[in-house]
């Protein structure tokens, strides 16, 4: 994830595109929140929208609407995992619409922002997309969600395996003492 995040930040047109959504300080209370495993909220929107521009920059479509969008289409800052008081309903159906109105409050979201914050989780929600660049922020979000939870599945399963050949060598070796 480490190299990922320094290829992004050295991709100087993609950081100019999202510079002020990077800097505010609200959108910054995001790398406080775990969204998958340990991955942080920020860091996970920040993957997914670095995924978008270069899509629908390959398929000339509107990669600055796509990438700022997928930047704060998880901007719900609580952790999701404890039910929170006021929060009505399933996490996964309701935070497209709380990180639609917290990033409204902050800036200001085109047409095409807002579909695609609002339609990320389609078809969990049912509300179909309006745009392409919705779609492909709603399977990037899913491939980066995968991947996250892959990676952190893999390198617990690597530690357990180590700490298993740890052991038989300590054994091998009390063994022949």
């Amino acid at each position: 994830m480490e190299k990922t995040i320094e290829k992004i930040y050295n991709d100087t047109e993609f950081i100019n595109i999202i510079k002020d959504i990077i800097e505010n300080n609200t959108v910054n209370q995001m790398k406080i929140y775990k969204q998958h495993y340990e991955t942080s909220c920020f860091d996970h929107c920040l993957t997914a929208s670095y995924y978008c521009y270069q899509y629908c920059k390959k398929f000339h479509l509107d990669y600055i609407s796509c990438s700022r969008a997928a930047m704060l289409h998880d901007l719900f800052l609580y952790n999701w995992r404890k039910h929170q008081n006021g929060r009505k309903g399933l996490h996964a159906f309701t935070h497209p619409k709380t990180a639609y109105e917290n990033a409204s409050k902050l800036f200001n979201l085109n047409e095409k922002e807002k579909d695609i914050i609002l339609k990320h989780m389609w078809p969990v929600t049912f509300a179909l997309p309006k745009y392409k660049e919705s779609y492909i922020l709603t399977l990037v979000d899913k491939y980066c969600a995968l991947n996250e939870s892959f990676c952190e599945i893999r390198n617990r399963f690597y530690k357990k395996k180590l700490f298993r050949y740890a052991y038989v060598f300590l054994c091998i070796l009390f063994i022949r003492l």
